[in-house]
């Protein structure tokens, strides 16, 4: 059974792509804090503890764990928490750190990057996409820290790929949603189209998040690519052109966006993963599903 490094695995997304990968791999769990000696882990699963802004921590971990893969999906998700000096720094350093380990110990890679590399949503002004549905080809125009340290780290994930050959996935989530606790629905039932046009009103189930995540380590890429992880349709319940010409007066020139579809395109993801979204949120906002228990 091939070995997995997941960073940021007890984050509240990394437990669920955690618990996904540890079905099919060993899985080494690496958070800052460690849940404790006295936690019973999981089948296939053990758990370190490593400052991934450490680049001794992190070469010493890939080094002992020899790992197939590094999926790296520690960050600070938000530039509104922190300092934004702090918050790009320990973002950029640490995918750094991961990648190169990950590369250099010629392990395949799949790391969060972000919807946020577009730089829709955390701008002064929501700018209105260049066309819809917005493809990973898209311009990268971030205003932020966050979305920032998310191009620069796939510059770092592009030169990876070239110096050692390493196959590097960049994953772009949408706002990730939860069963049974879809936030998204607020700004749906509220009307206020303003809340949610710094992604044109996209979503994905964290569950598809995890799909993603397994897909890409089965089916490694040649170099380094992007990929969108969203939901099929938005979340408003109502055409994305009709929102998109309701908030910003206008529709770019080139909109193709057909009823409720996402203003992500996840058409690469089926492409080179045949991964297609599975959850809804007309589903999956009140499903009762529990969460993933790493631990005893």
């Amino acid at each position: 059974m091939e070995t997995v490094i997941v960073t940021g695995a007890l984050g509240r997304s990394g437990r669920w792509i955690t618990d996904r990968l540890a079905e099919d791999y060993e899985v080494v769990a690496v958070d800052l804090d460690h849940p404790g000696f006295e936690v019973d882990a999981r089948e296939n699963l053990d758990f370190r503890a490593a400052d991934l802004t450490n680049v001794g921590e992190v070469v010493d971990l890939v080094a002992e764990c020899d790992p197939d893969a590094v999926v790296h999906w520690a960050a600070i998700p938000s530039p509104t928490r922190h300092a934004g000096s702090r918050v790009f720094e320990t973002n950029v350093e640490s995918t750094y750190n991961a990648l190169v380990a990950a590369a250099r110990a010629d392990a395949r890679i799949v790391w969060a990057s972000s919807e946020s590399a577009y730089g829709f949503a955390f701008a002064e002004e929501t700018p209105l996409p260049d066309f819809l549905p917005i493809t990973e080809d898209h311009p990268l125009r971030p205003e932020d820290p966050y979305g920032t340290a998310k191009v620069a780290g796939e510059e770092v994930s592009r030169m990876v790929a070239r110096k050692h050959d390493a196959s590097t996935c960049a994953i772009r989530p949408s706002w990730i949603q939860y069963p049974g606790e879809y936030n998204c629905r607020d700004i749906a039932e509220s009307g206020d189209l303003a809340g949610g046009a710094g992604n044109c009103w996209s979503y994905v189930d964290v569950r598809d998040v995890a799909g993603l995540v397994a897909a890409a380590l089965e089916h490694p890429v040649d170099g380094h690519e992007a990929v969108h992880a969203a939901a099929a349709e938005t979340y408003l319940g109502r055409a994305t052109a009709d929102a998109v010409e309701e908030f910003w007066g206008e529709l770019p020139d080139d909109c193709t966006l057909d009823g409720e579809e996402s203003a992500l395109s996840t058409a690469k993801a089926a492409e080179l993963f045949d991964w297609v979204p599975e959850y809804s949120w007309r589903d999956a906002a009140d499903a009762e599903v529990s969460e993933p228990t790493l631990w005893t």
